[in-house]
């Protein structure tokens, strides 16, 4: 793991089950962000994807992981590491704008993502979508991946799909509107942490 500069970081980890690199460039790159994606599950991949896109992140993320089994640990432990680049690239929260909200809507799915960048880790996760499995991704992973993100960025995470009966559809609005609103929590911004205790945690 090495320490952030400029608004990047790079995380690494490794267990017996997952072996995960994370880089993260919160200034992207124009007009859209380079992103490199390997999980080995390409659904995941595709979500990612999306999520570097709308938040306008450059983002490289290598895991292997026991496929074998299934998709969990992968999912997982890339939340860990995606948390806690995200954490490292935007120092402390208190010079972000930290909050933001997105609605995304994809054909009958409308998702809404808000975030709080408090340094206090909460998911609220309202989501109901069809149970399926794309590959090695399940749309119970879901949930998992945005819980690990959560904790490990330090980020309060409320997620909500208000509609939508296809699982692509939600789980795809759901990532660009977690980029989205993202995006706009980790905005730069002067002047000191935006609370009236005159820190955030």
């Amino acid at each position: 793991m090495t320490a952030p500069s400029g608004r990047r970081a790079h995380v690494q980890r490794e267990t017996r089950e997952t072996a995960v690199r994370c880089r993260i460039d919160l200034e992207g790159a124009e007009p859209v962000p380079a992103a490199r994606i390997e999980t080995g599950i390409p659904f995941f991949d595709h979500l990612l994807a999306a999520w570097s896109v709308h938040a306008g992140f450059g983002l490289e993320v290598v895991a292997r992981g026991d496929l074998e089994v299934d998709g969990h640990h992968t999912v997982e432990d890339v939340g860990i590491c995606l948390g806690r680049a995200l954490r490292q690239a935007a120092g402390d929260y208190g010079t972000v704008a930290r909050f933001g909200t997105a609605y995304v809507p994809m054909d009958e799915a409308l998702a809404r993502v808000v975030v709080d960048c408090s340094g206090r880790p909460l998911l609220v996760w309202a989501v109901e979508v069809p149970p399926r499995a794309f590959g090695a991704f399940h749309t119970e992973l879901a949930e998992e991946f945005w819980r690990a993100v959560a904790v490990e960025a330090r980020v309060t995470l409320h997620v909500d799909l208000l509609r939508g009966r296809n699982a692509h559809h939600g789980l795809e609005a759901i990532w660009k509107a977690a980029g989205r609103a993202m995006a706009q929590a980790l905005a730069p911004r002067a002047g000191g942490p935006l609370s009236t205790k005159g820190v955030l945690e």
